[in-house]
């Protein structure tokens, strides 16, 4: 008996909870539909991914300093030979697969900072080498945006026609694609992975008011908006304040959240701004501990998307502070549109009044949500029924019929 080989591929254990909060939903399926099967992973923080999920994992690059700023020449030769180093490294990685996976993410997006020698770089590495070596690559309820920067666009085109198999998690993510020039007229759009994880149940509706949950992010614009990215922290920073002390002053209980290890000094500079007992931060290291968070608060306030995701699928109504049109679409698609704010611009009187807005109508978020959640939950199972497709059964050859781009 041969047990099916399936590679992992993204930023995981990186410090992003969104990221890894994928990885999970998908291992839980792999779990259950194949649970013979040898899962590894080639990631960003390999011994965490370890640790926490359970499976083997090696690091992303060779060169150790990639995500360091290069300012000596060693560095900079380093990243130069590393590059290098990686195609084949990725290649190797590829090959001792029968399938390799792409769980979810915003992997094809530009939507935040990144170079195109970055994850554009690698992913069309892993895509290219499962063409070359016959092993189908999947992008699996992937997230997609247009880009301005040609060399970004350019590698993200190639990772996607490359890919065996492609599926998105909202028409926004697909559309980003075709107007790439990527035939896409055989990929189906689901939802994001992380609606199949499961739900705490929610707070006790009959006891005290819960806490505001305030999602905060290091928000400096996107890829697009490198040279206005420090106008664009600032005046979004001033603008969270500026609402977290109004909320306190008026004796209410916030909660501030993260999504990613980075955003933590936003945290710590609104605490220290704010400078109030009602102010407090939690340490979330999961999906799963922002969704606990979440399900006792009576109303959450959210930039990061997967913090909005997870406040909607724990029914609490929310507020986007919206960095891209992802969160418009998500929002949109749940008959709430009219409850974003722009990140780029945030007017903390105009905030206010959309919170109390939302608070006003915040039953008929819940009745809006909790009808939702479920059209959600269905969407990814029929993603993974599409996944498995691909994954070959325990015991079974590996079929290159199904290695072809279809």
């Amino acid at each position: 008996m041969t047990s099916p080989r399936v590679g992992l591929f993204g930023l995981f254990g990186s410090g992003n909870v969104g990221n890894d909060g994928s990885l999970v939903a998908l291992l839980d399926h792999l779990r259950a539909a194949r649970p013979g099967a040898e899962v590894d992973a080639l990631c960003g923080g390999p011994e965490t991914v370890t640790a926490r999920y359970g499976i083997p994992a090696a690091r992303l690059h060779w060169f150790r300093g990639e995500y360091r700023t290069a300012a000596r020449p060693g560095d900079l030769a380093g990243k130069a030979v590393g590059k290098l180093v990686d195609a084949f490294r990725i290649a190797a990685w590829v090959r001792r697969h029968d399938v390799v996976i792409v769980p979810g993410t915003g992997i094809l997006e530009s939507t935040l900072p990144l170079r195109p020698w970055g994850m554009p770089y690698s992913l069309f590495l892993v895509c290219a080498a499962g063409r070359l070596l016959r092993t189908p690559v999947a992008l699996v309820g992937v997230g997609a945006s247009g880009t301005g920067s040609r060399p970004v666009r350019a590698l993200t085109r190639w990772a996607a026609r490359l890919a065996a198999y492609r599926s998105y998690r909202d028409t926004l993510s697909r559309d980003a694609i075709r107007a790439m020039g990527v035939d896409t007229r055989r990929d189906e759009v689901y939802a994001d992975l992380v609606f199949a994880l499961p739900t705490p149940p929610p707070g006790d509706s009959s006891g005290p008011p819960g806490p505001v949950c305030v999602g905060v992010m290091d928000f400096g614009g996107s890829n697009d908006e490198r040279d206005r990215a420090d106008e664009l922290r600032r005046r979004y920073l001033d603008g969270m304040t500026r609402f977290v002390r109004a909320l306190a002053a008026e004796g209410r209980s916030v909660r501030l959240l993260t999504g990613d290890d980075v955003d933590r000094p936003v945290t710590e500079a609104i605490l220290e701004a704010v400078d109030s007992p009602m102010v407090t931060a939690a340490a979330t290291a999961s999906l799963g501990d922002l969704m606990k968070e979440m399900a006792v608060a009576d109303t959450v306030v959210a930039t990061r998307y997967h913090n909005l995701v997870c406040a909607l699928k724990v029914g609490t109504p929310a507020l986007a502070v919206s960095y891209a049109a992802k969160s418009d679409r998500l929002m949109a698609g749940m008959g709430l549109g009219e409850h974003c704010h722009p990140a780029r611009d945030i007017d903390a009187g105009r905030l206010l009044e959309q919170f109390r807005a939302l608070e006003r109508n915040r039953t008929e978020v819940r009745r809006i949500l909790a009808e939702g959640n479920p059209v959600l939950a269905g969407r990814v199972r029929r993603q993974f029924e599409a996944l498995n497709a691909l994954l070959p059964a325990s015991g079974a050859a590996p079929d290159h019929a199904r290695r072809e781009t279809p």
